[in-house]
This record gives structure tokens, sequence and C-alpha cells, in this order.
């Protein structure tokens, strides 16, 4: 599809929900039931209200922005080896199996403790992979990363409270989450040719994601028609996606839609993003929301395992380190 195929922005396939009632506890079932509708639809979320200080969100985007035009030998010094931790070049992932790499560049972190230890439980974590070179690139990372958690957190009791649920129902093993945080860029791109994407259309493969945009725009979501529709930049708001996981626990009630990237807009863009997840040993099964004897579509799997199986198909330094 060329992009001038793409269809604007649509308030009623992507709703803004304010969470703030949520956070606050004034109206917690309120925004529960407009969380619960529009992830039974496209699965795709504009949320206002939603707690990360503007602070945070510009000290991290200059703290990235500093790393991706460093020199690509620097960067190298933290390149990812074996945990999915550090900087990921240009065609390190592919959404696709078949298709071109995609075009960006890419910084991940994860969860760390106050002493700055984090659990090597799994094999995508382990320690984070700080550059020495940006010193406040620690401090302020992990600022803005636990401050998405909070938002994550806060949605996964709205999920639970739209579906009749405790609201701690998704939360009991995210003490040491497997939640992972990414930076990343994009250059710009010539107009796409169909084949050529700066993240190629695909599903996310977690819980749950939490996307905070810069105003260069270029993320689309395909509607359930199968248009490709604009997802832009909205002042004040994040967008949040239902990802594989989630809908797998939910047993399908709750949509994982593909979505891709396209940077044509002449300027370089950056994405700040939290993939949320809980502890690695956490079964996703939807028999735990919908009784013994729910029909399940797809079988329990821990929800380390099932990340596993994904990012080794995704990611080329995976591959490499097991060859």
């Amino acid at each position: 599809m060329s992009d001038a195929a793409i269809n604007p922005v649509d308030q009623d396939l992507i709703p803004i929900i304010d969470i703030g009632p949520l956070r606050d506890g004034s109206d917690p079932i309120g925004v529960a039931r407009k969380l619960h509708r529009a992830s039974q639809d496209v699965g795709f979320i504009y949320v206002s209200n939603h707690g990360i200080s503007e602070d945070a969100i510009d000290a991290a985007r200059n703290a990235a922005m500093r790393f991706f035009r460093c020199p690509a030998e620097d960067k190298q010094q933290i390149s990812m080896q074996g945990t999915h931790r550090g900087f990921l070049s240009m065609g390190g992932a592919r959404m696709q199996d078949g298709a071109p790499a995609d075009l960006k560049e890419s910084f991940l972190w994860g969860y760390e403790s106050a002493t700055g230890k984090a659990p090597d439980d799994h094999s995508l974590r382990g320690e984070n992979r700080w550059p020495s070179f940006i010193p406040e690139m620690q401090s302020v990372s992990m600022d803005y990363f636990n401050q998405a958690q909070g938002v994550a957190h806060h949605l996964m009791r709205g999920f639970a409270l739209g579906l009749d649920l405790p609201e701690n129902t998704f939360l009991k093993s995210s003490a040491a989450p497997l939640s992972r945080a990414s930076y990343v860029y994009y250059p710009p791109q010539q107009a796409t040719n169909g084949a050529q994407f700066g993240v190629g259309p695909h599903t996310d493969f977690g819980v749950l994601t939490v996307l905070c945009q810069d105003a260069v725009g270029g993320l689309q979501v395909q509607s359930l028609n199968g248009d490709w529709v604009a997802a832009p930049p909205i002042s004040g708001t994040l967008v949040v996606n239902v990802a594989d996981l989630l809908a797998r626990w939910t047993n399908g009630a709750y949509r994982s839609t593909p979505h891709r990237v396209i940077n044509t807009s002449g300027k370089e863009r950056l994405s700040l993003v939290l993939a949320y997840d809980p502890e690695p040993q956490t079964m996703i099964d939807p028999r735990d929301i919908f009784g013994p004897d729910c029909p399940l579509k797809e079988q329990p799997i821990s929800c380390g395992d099932y990340l596993d199986w994904r990012f080794e198909k995704a990611f080329a330094y995976r591959a490499r380190n097991n060859n």
C-alpha cells in the first residue's frame, strides 16, 4: 500500500481514554469499562492523564538522542551479547520471516533493584548495559522505566476490573517484572515500496505495550477491515496496545492488532517504549480468568517460555548466540 492510501486517525477506532479517575480512585469502574470496550475492538488506545512527568520524558529523550548520535564504535561497546540488554544496531531485527530487516536502532534495558542489581533468571534479562560516555543514562532511563511501569500497573488493574475480576488479578507476580524498555531510533526513509519499514507489520509479543511517541509520527495500525490507519502523536497522551500474551490470557477476548512504522517525515524519529510483562514463571492461563471449564483456544504457557520462542524468531543476535 502506498503512503497516500493511509487513512487518517479515527478516534472511533483508537479512542482517547482519560485514566486519571482510575489512577486516583475517583471512578475506576468507569475507566475500566472504556478500557474493556477498546481492548475488544482494535486493541489500541490513546491514554491521557497517564502520570509520567514531562520532565522524565524530556530527560529520557535527550539522553536517548545523545546516545544514537554517537559514533557507531561507541555504541557497539554495549552491543547485545546474550541477554536482551544494550545496543541493537541497524539490521538486528525483522518482524517477519523473509522480510527486510527493520530500519531502526534500539537501546534496551529492564528492571533493576534500587541497588542496580537485575535478575538473571531468564534469557531476556540480566544486568543492564549502560554507556559510560553518557553518565546520566542510567538514572533518567530507570526513572522513565519505573514511571511507565506504574502506568502499566494501573492499566492492568483497569483490565481486570473491566473483566469483573479482582483488580490485582494480572499483578500477582509482578514484583520483579520481565518488562523491557527501549529507545527506538528511526532515521528518515524514502517513501515505502511496500517492503521496507522502520518496523515491519507485526503484533507485539508480550502482555502490554506503552508507547511515548515524539512529534514526528509514523505509527500505523491495521483496522478490522484490513486498512492501515495512521496513529499520529497526540499531545499529552501515550499509545497503549494489547499484546499477544494479554490476548492469549483473555482467550481472545482482547485483541492484539498488527501495526507498523514508516518514517517518511524527512526527520529523525524517536520512540520510548515499555513492553510490560510479569515475572517469567507467570502462567498465561485463561482458566484463571474465566474459570476451570473455559474452553481453551490455546494451551497455557509461561510468560518466559512464550517470549523465548517469539524472540528467537525475531532477533538476529539470538540466532547467532545459539549457533
